[in-house]
């Protein structure tokens, strides 16, 4: 684990002593990135401590064999974000609040930045909680407000010095740690253990059923997923950091396959820690996975489990981080009233600075001891930054004639809609931010059905056009 981190800290200076020239670098990686370079960090951005102890704690609890449709949800998700993918990247965009802008303008594009950061910062706050978290748990004799400082100044450091291009590649870093580690371990621990047939024999029947949550509960992670992923901060930038459009669709399934290999790995470890905890003192749910793994395999495969736990919550703290203060220049700063034009080196010392002050905040509401109402704000803020702006976004990328109305409206309607929905509502399918989402997408055509029988004139395009393309591709090309 160790190793890790300091290996992030070598990535994030190396990257940016060599890499970073110009502001494009940093924020989308120059747009150069390969298949593997975007599927992988795709997929260790979705895959955080949720889906590796969350899982197991699920497959330990009431889940079963179904812990692993948590996980092979987001896999099914990113299906049909190959069909947006390459229309993502074709924007040649940084942000979503600037694609919003383009077609349906700045009041539609300030409102959909506002609800991004809000929800980026309560984002990488919890998650530099649970990096810290994870090490004190590692290493209890450390108390956790130093786990949780020590951690948020290795996602500051490497995030801040290294940008887009080492927040790349200390994905791919890590999301191998997480697929390999947990590989290693899982096959280990059940032989250990006396092999599957002994540890199933142990296990009530309905531990074992696939479809244990219900189909209604599957179809409802699969399109929370899908909303959410489609109009993710941390999602698009990552299609825009593709090399070209082919590529970033390429990269979607490639991610879909990846998330699926792994998603039954900490299942089976939850299971194996739900039979044999009579053998595992002071198991519980939330630490199945380290108990059993620690009780059935070496110290060199724990530690690598570890090491996994840890990427997988540095893996989307970084991009939260990120993405957060790449928006609040390239969008707050334009969009309320920043008339200096900045030059490239002034754009990236601005956004580093947003990314230390951002942390340094985010780090001292934890160490105030109001993290809780933190993390309650994140369910809350990762849905109500994608219900409203949903339909503006995804539907403004293939809906040519849509109206300007349309598109604010329904970030309006949309907003309000998961308000009321997550107030009053809920259910297993219409999830607060689905329901969210429908109401923006009939908003969406409603108002524009009205507006095409009065003759009202599309709104600009959400891409740019054939001049404009080659002089930014050429402009970025140049500054390589």
């Amino acid at each position: 684990m160790v190793a890790y981190l300091v290996g992030m800290l070598v990535v994030g200076f190396v990257v940016g002593k060599l890499k970073i020239k110009n502001s494009k670098d940093y924020m989308v990686a120059g747009r150069r990135m390969g298949l593997f370079m975007v599927a992988f960090s795709l997929s260790a951005n979705n895959i955080g401590g949720g889906c590796t102890t969350g899982v197991a704690q699920k497959a330990f609890g009431d889940w079963g064999l179904s812990a692993c449709w948590y996980v092979l949800a987001c896999s099914i998700a990113m299906i049909p974000l190959a069909y947006f993918a390459p229309k993502i990247r074709k924007t040649l965009a940084i942000t979503i609040p600037e694609v919003v802008g383009r077609r349906f303008g700045k009041l539609s594009s300030n409102f959909t930045a506002i609800l991004s950061v809000f929800s980026l910062f309560c984002l990488t706050s919890s998650q530099i909680l649970a990096s810290g978290s994870v090490i004190n748990s590692l290493i209890p004799s450390i108390p956790l407000n130093v786990c949780l400082v020590f951690a948020g100044i290795v996602i500051i450091l490497y995030t801040t010095f290294g940008g887009m291009i080492a927040d790349q590649i200390s994905d791919l870093v890590q999301f191998i740690i997480i697929l390999v580690g947990l590989a290693i371990a899982t096959p280990i621990v059940l032989k250990s253990a006396g092999g599957w047939a002994a540890i199933s024999a142990k296990l009530p029947g309905e531990k074992l059923n696939f479809t244990q949550i219900g189909w209604a509960s599957i179809i409802g992670y699969i399109f929370q997923y899908i909303c959410t992923f489609l109009v993710g901060p941390e999602m698009v930038t990552r299609f825009e950091t593709a090399k070209d459009e082919k590529t970033a669709r390429n990269a979607s399934f490639l991610s879909a396959v990846l998330m699926a290999a792994m998603s039954i790995f900490p299942t089976l470890l939850g299971l194996a820690a739900f039979a044999l905890q009579d053998q595992l003192p002071g198991v519980t749910a939330a630490n199945s996975m380290m108990k059993v793994t620690g009780a059935y395999a070496p110290g060199f495969v724990t530690g690598l489990v570890s090491a996994a736990i840890i990427c997988a919550t540095m893996s989307s703290a970084d991009s939260n981080l990120l993405c957060m203060s790449t928006m609040i220049m390239n969008d707050l700063y334009k969009g309320f009233g920043g008339k200096k034009e900045l030059s490239e080196k002034q754009i990236i010392f601005w956004t580093r600075f947003c990314n230390v002050i951002g942390a340094l905040i985010a780090m001292a509401i934890q160490l105030l001891g109001i993290a809780s109402s933190i993390i309650a704000l994140n369910t809350f803020a990762f849905g109500i930054r994608c219900a409203g702006p949903f339909s503006a976004y995804a539907l403004g990328l293939v809906v040519p004639r849509a109206t300007k109305n349309s598109g604010l409206f329904s970030i309006i309607t949309g907003t309000v809609g998961f308000l009321l929905w997550n107030s009053f509502g809920n259910s297993v399918i219409l999830m607060p931010v689905v329901f969210g989402c429908l109401v923006s997408v009939i908003t969406f055509f409603v108002v524009n059905w009205i507006e095409w029988a009065r003759g009202v004139e599309p709104a600009p395009s959400a891409y740019l056009t054939p001049e404009e393309e080659a002089a930014v591709l050429a402009k970025e090309a140049q500054e390589m």
